[in-house]
């Protein structure tokens, strides 16, 4: 896009996975995309490794100048399900909320997540998974980036337990 034009941006639900073929092809027809990624953590058979994934599934944001480009083309490209509107006109993503997300970026593009649990020493917590599974305990603190520790109550007293961060969520 030239300097002289005022684009804002817009967001654009694509089709499910389809947020990539979306961003190419809108990229194609001249509009500028951007589609925030971060990296999520993945276990699978002892192993954990990072796999890049869309920050808000099926949604991404497209910069158009209404005044100079043909906004209506959007909501027919492929990968697109619908631009988002209010009534019949696009409605325009608040000033700064793209802009916030780049500064979140870390050198390889991905928006970087805040680390770890948001629970305090004593919070009451559910286990997700694994042979806990759906026990009941207490947020005792981080034991590193990854991982926690929690207060079971197992056989009348409370047990220490380690677990994998996102395996804990706020009971």
């Amino acid at each position: 896009m030239s300097d002289s034009t005022v684009a804002h941006w817009y967001v654009v639900q694509t089709q499910v996975n389809g947020e990539a073929k979306a961003a190419e092809n809108l990229r194609r027809q001249g509009y500028e995309t951007y589609l925030p990624r971060y990296l999520k953590r993945r276990r699978h058979a002892r192993k954990v490794d990072f796999t890049a994934k869309p920050l808000f599934p099926r949604y991404m944001f497209v910069a158009i100048d209404i005044a100079t480009q043909r906004w209506r083309s959007v909501q027919s490209t492929v990968g697109v399900s619908r631009l988002i509107t209010n009534g019949d006109s696009p409605a325009v993503v608040p000033e700064g909320v793209v802009w916030a997300l780049r500064a979140r970026e870390d050198v390889k593009g991905f928006v970087k997540m805040e680390a770890g649990p948001a629970f305090a020493r004593g919070d009451k917590v559910r286990v997700l998974a694994g042979a806990f599974m759906d026990n009941a305990g207490l947020f005792n603190g981080m034991v590193d980036h990854d991982r926690v520790s929690i207060l079971l109550d197992m056989l009348g007293r409370k047990v220490r337990v380690l677990l994998d961060a996102d395996l804990v969520a706020a009971a």
